[in-house]
């Protein structure tokens, strides 16, 4: 039976470690959020397992990570790596001591990725894809999103996942160039996307308004698919304009209305992260959906 599952979630404790992308106005996170404060959510929203993603770019956080990921609710872990440093990452890489260990990832914002078409990156991301990882990103600009492109044309045994709907502009109702940029990641079988609103787009919003978000998210559903789209909260973040459960249930809603067949409502709410994170298994074969890219080429 499919499990439903948030596929983006955060713990943290604010004397730990520095959160870097932390605002001023950003006052409901500066608190600790742990599984406690989030088990309560989840059984209210009607939510299985989860998520659990690294929120800090060191070392220390895969420490915390492995920690965390004793919770019974977390499935699974996508872990940091300074994947920028190819050396550095394989050795982080080696000494993971994580049971749960889905993907990895470090936070980019909106610097260059010129780097991930080096050699050396281009090694680590197949020996990333030989574990059976999938690599997080947030491509945002044309550039950064050229450069995804690239790595997921040339190793299309990597799954890539695109968090929070890369970054679509809530806040100006614009349309391009991100519903091109999106379109073309589309074109990829080898990338996926959350369906989820991350810190910058959430600061820029003054309320969490469904009417917004939902254009960006339907065109995102009927780009991907459902085989290729997951239902994310990105709690505690989400807090900042929405609590969990109007965030889960409005997410899910737009979901569920723009699929109408048991199968694609599964997909959304569980079965595509627990296929594309290989909480199911042995991770099933790309080949097969090449044939709905096939639309965006």
């Amino acid at each position: 039976m499919t499990r439903t599952i948030d596929a983006h979630q955060h713990f943290w404790r604010t004397a730990a470690q520095e959160q870097p992308w932390r605002q001023d106005s950003h006052t409901r996170l500066e608190r600790d959020f742990e599984p406690a404060d989030l088990e309560p959510e989840l059984v209210r929203a009607g939510v299985d397992a989860t998520i659990l993603m690294q929120s800090v770019d060191e070392p220390a956080e895969n420490q915390r990570l492995a920690a965390y990921a004793v919770d019974p609710r977390v499935a699974g872990v996508v872990a940091w790596l300074p994947l920028r440093r190819s050396a550095e990452a394989r050795a982080e890489l080696d000494g993971l001591g994580l049971d749960k260990l889905v993907g990895v990832r470090c936070l980019v914002g909106t610097d260059p990725l010129d780097w991930l078409a080096d050699k050396a990156s281009l090694t680590l991301f197949a020996d990333i894809a030989e574990r059976g990882l999938a690599w997080d990103v947030v491509p945002i600009t044309k550039a950064q999103t050229d450069a995804v492109l690239q790595l997921a044309r040339t190793l299309p045994e990597l799954r890539i996942v695109v968090d929070h709907l890369g970054r679509p502009p809530l806040e100006t109702g614009a349309w391009e160039p991100w519903a091109g940029q999106l379109h073309q990641l589309a074109g990829c079988p080898n990338v996926a996307v959350k369906a989820s609103v991350g810190i910058d787009a959430l600061t820029a919003l003054d309320r969490w308004d469904l009417s917004v978000i939902g254009p960006y998210l339907r065109y995102v559903v009927q780009e991907f698919g459902p085989s290729r789209t997951m239902l994310a909260s990105n709690w505690p973040v989400v807090l900042l304009r929405a609590s969990y459960e109007t965030a889960w249930d409005d997410l899910g809603s737009l979901l569920r209305t723009e699929y109408q067949s048991e199968i694609d409502r599964l997909a959304l709410l569980g079965g595509t992260a627990e296929r594309w994170y290989g909480l199911v298994g042995e991770l099933l074969p790309l080949a097969g959906e090449e044939s709905a890219a096939a639309s965006h080429s």
